[in-house]
């Protein structure tokens, strides 16, 4: 009896809280989880390692104090010292504006038994300190219940997180590609735009064609085009001389 007349004021207190504040305060949650991580305190994890969480109803709690709990959310926290001077990372009592818990580790219905979950470090955590908190909701998804695997000041069972960094191999081939696909399509474009001013230039000489035919077959292998730019050079140098002389 006196384990129902516990859960029934709790979720009494929860819902004063939830209508005077216009969301779930941190502060009248009741630590009724048991959550234990497998790294020790002051371990250093890389991103993308295995990481083991484990959950449950304290024993220590009377029977029925779960009785409201339709499911369960594990979730990876910033420690204190990786909070400070951050802003987006404040801890705030009302849950509904706290940003202490960001990375989702496990969303499941909630089950009375322990239960056990293998959870791969994101390689988009940042690098920073942690702790696992879990929530459990009532099934109009309001927070009634948590715990976590630090004391209440946050201070013990930490952990911290290695980001990966540097440079992979997989992006240093994809910037090679990038990079000769970039001079492919310059060199097509240089090359289509000459052989627009190529046949202009031809156009406008008229015979110029006709020398470049006969100069490239008499003298050179070389195609019409290189033949065009040659003779082309050649008489650009012989105006500028011919009108130079007629100045002096």
């Amino acid at each position: 009896m006196e384990s129902y007349l516990l859960a029934a004021l709790s979720l009494a207190t929860l819902s004063f809280a939830h209508t005077c504040y216009g969301g779930v305060l941190f502060s009248t949650l009741p630590q009724t989880l048991a959550v234990s991580a497998s790294p020790t305190d002051g371990q250093v994890l890389k991103a993308g390692e295995d990481n083991i969480v484990t959950w449950g109803l304290n024993q220590s709690f009377p029977d029925g104090i779960d009785s409201a709990y339709t499911e369960v959310k594990l979730i990876l926290c910033y420690g204190p010292i990786s909070q400070a001077d951050r802003g987006w990372r404040k801890t705030v009592d009302n849950l509904s504006k706290d940003k202490t818990c960001q990375f989702t580790i496990a969303h499941r219905t909630y089950m009375r038994d322990t239960q056990n979950f293998t959870w791969m470090i994101e390689r988009d955590v940042p690098t920073a300190v942690y702790f696992v908190r879990a929530y459990a909701y009532n099934s109009s998804g309001n927070e009634v219940a948590y715990g976590q695997t630090t004391d209440a000041k946050k201070s013990r069972n930490l952990f911290k997180v290695q980001a990966i960094s540097g440079r992979h191999s997989s992006l240093d081939i994809a910037s090679v590609c990038f990079s000769a696909l970039l001079c492919y399509l310059w060199l097509v474009l240089w090359c289509w735009r000459r052989e627009e001013g190529i046949q202009q230039r031809i156009k406008e000489r008229p015979m110029l064609r006709q020398l470049t035919m006969s100069y490239s077959r008499k003298y050179f292998t070389f195609p019409q085009k290189s033949s065009v730019i040659l003779i082309e050079v050649t008489l650009d140098l012989l105006s500028e001389t011919i009108n130079s002389n007629s100045y002096t």
